[in-house]
């Protein structure tokens, strides 16, 4: 990375307003539009404006560049504005570092989970570029989570600069400082039999020294800072929902997919479970040409002793899973119903179950596997 690379952001975005005030003046028509307009549009057509320089002379002057640009839908920066976006529209920032092996990646899956758009690795002089970028998605990328490592003194020194360029647009960000102990670290370390980052040619604990020491100024300015020296993994992303869910629960996303047995198991399911105990649709001449979506097929099924005691007991069940696993950390989960061919019983059970539980919260995507092979 050289010097130019990591030239502050703010002198860029001078250099460029500079040059997009330039060229509203000449696709606006500014001088038609100046109130002294009678002399310039009587003066013969000659180029003599279009070739005098801009020097600024006209840049104060009210209702000329400004209100031109305006009225061509460009947005003004106030300088508490990423170039050309409202404020409004501005990410929300958080920039997850620390201790190697401190679980970086582990606070990064978890803000992913929550809806965080997340870059991993990202070098810090281009974190103000990336908040620009989320500014432009007009509300699609509303809050970025980056994770950035420091390994090297001019790698600290461009992160700092970035930071600095962020207060100046008024960007709301903050850091998330990942701690550990020593003894921990070297633990970590020896359990995956991979070196420290900063070791080189010496020992685990020679490359915790160093990188504490560099880290050590960021560390003093983040605004959360979790040790999890004793922390397992799903202890940590307890702590980042806390800090990050807002008030409401975590959400958890529910695939629900029928299939058939004769076709194999889904290889992706959580929990399975067998319609077979109800009579098949199939035998039914005028029901087999249809599928479970049909509202005779599923008043068939459901019509059958056992089928809406089995939903209403399973639905129980699951609200007893899904709560454990928001405990857990566990964000996804595929429920897969299966009968003989996945046409009928799996199907009509799928899509009432899902509709148990998209009507208590839980985001639910239906897939019918198998129904149409046959």
């Amino acid at each position: 990375m050289t010097e130019h690379d990591a030239e502050p952001t703010a002198q860029r975005d001078q250099a460029h307003s500079g040059t997009g005030d330039d060229v509203a003046r000449h696709d606006t028509g500014r001088d038609t539009a100046r109130p002294e307009t009678g002399r310039d549009t009587a003066r013969p057509e000659t180029g003599r404006d279009t070739a005098r320089p801009e020097t600024g002379r006209d840049t104060g002057r009210p209702g000329t560049d400004q209100d031109t640009g305006q009225d061509n839908g460009a947005q003004v920066s106030t300088g508490s504005e990423t170039a050309g976006v409202p404020e409004a529209a501005i990410p929300e920032l958080v920039i997850i570092s620390g201790m190697s092996g401190a679980g970086r990646s582990t606070a990064a899956k978890c803000l992913e989970d929550l809806g965080w758009f997340v870059v991993d690795n990202l070098p810090p002089a281009l974190i103000p570029t990336m908040v620009e970028l989320g500014a432009r998605s007009q509300g699609n990328v509303a809050r970025i989570a980056v994770v950035v490592d420091v390994r090297g003194r001019r790698f600290f020194d461009n992160l700092r600069e970035s930071l600095a360029d962020l207060d100046t647009r008024g960007v709301t960000r903050r850091i998330v400082f990942l701690e550990s102990s020593d003894e921990a670290l070297v633990r970590r370390f020896e359990s995956v039999r991979r070196p420290h980052p900063l070791q080189g040619d010496g020992r685990i604990v020679d490359g915790i020294a160093a990188e504490r020491e560099l880290l050590r100024e960021l560390r003093g300015d983040a605004d959360l800072v979790i040790d999890t020296s004793s922390l397992n993994v799903h202890e940590l992303r307890a702590k980042m929902d806390a800090q990050f869910a807002g008030e409401e629960e975590p959400e958890l996303r529910a695939t629900v997919m029928s299939f058939g047995f004769k076709y194999g198991l889904p290889v992706d399911a959580d929990l399975v479970a067998d319609m077979r105990f109800l009579p098949n649709p199939h035998w039914v001449p005028e029901l087999r040409p249809y599928t479970g979506l049909n509202e005779e097929v599923a008043a068939y099924v459901f019509n059958q002793p056992g089928a809406k005691e089995f939903l209403d007991r399973y639905a129980e069940l699951l609200r007893l899973i899904a709560a454990g696993y928001r405990r857990e950390g566990k964000r996804y989960v595929t429920i897969a119903i299966g009968c003989t061919g996945g046409k009928h019983r799996s199907v009509a059970m799928s899509e009432k179950l899902a509709a148990r539980l998209a009507a208590e919260g839980v985001e639910t995507v239906v897939v019918h596997r198998d129904m149409g092979r046959e």
